[in-house]
């Protein structure tokens, strides 16, 4: 599978939206990369992180979003579940998964039902390592104009997640004590 030739399919390349889609999903692979290589002993798939980390946002098209270069019809929160359509219908289902997982830090099926969200009611969370460190590797990267290049600080990201609810920031935060220490043979030395 060629990542960058499947966003190639949607996205023309040169264009203001597929260079900021690139770089911003280059720079969440690489931290998601940086995460599995900490730990080890998990039987991690690597060559999928960095796919799924290339094609996580492919859905953003779709959405109406303007001030991404966006003008498709869609709300965003549902870019996820249509980057799962495009490449379910490519032949790549795991990836797809990974799109819709990928929102905040997951969407429950009763927080799409109590919010009254425009998506499929069902569950839409991390479940697999890889899901997680791709979710979370992704929070600290923006895709707004100028600010592609900067991570941000857990506590930006954690401070954002608040405003969805306190527990949407607890399990990034439990992400960030599972993931920014070394685990060995699951187990931090």
């Amino acid at each position: 599978m060629d990542p960058i030739a499947i966003l190639k399919e949607f996205y023309r390349p040169g264009s203001r939206l597929f260079e900021m889609l690139l770089a911003h999903s280059r720079r969440v692979a690489a931290k998601a990369l940086q995460v599995a290589d900490r730990i080890s002993g998990n039987g991690l798939d690597r060559g999928f992180i960095e796919e799924a980390s290339l094609l996580h946002d492919v859905g953003i098209f779709l959405t109406d979003t303007p001030s991404l270069n966006c003008l498709g019809q869609h709300p965003y929160v549902c870019h996820g579940v249509l980057g799962r359509a495009l490449l379910e219908e490519k032949g790549f289902p795991r990836h797809g998964l990974v799109c819709e997982r990928h929102v905040g830090v997951g969407i429950t099926a009763g927080e799409i039902r109590s919010l009254g969200l425009p998506l499929p009611e069902r569950d839409m969370v991390p479940v697999t390592l890889e899901e997680e460190i791709i979710c979370y590797a992704d929070k600290y990267f923006s895709k707004s104009v100028g600010a592609v290049d900067r991570e941000k600080s857990v506590e930006a990201v954690a401070a954002n997640l608040a405003r969805y609810g306190r527990e949407k920031a607890e399990r990034f935060l439990a992400w960030v004590k599972r993931f920014e220490r070394p685990v060995i043979n699951g187990r931090t030395p």
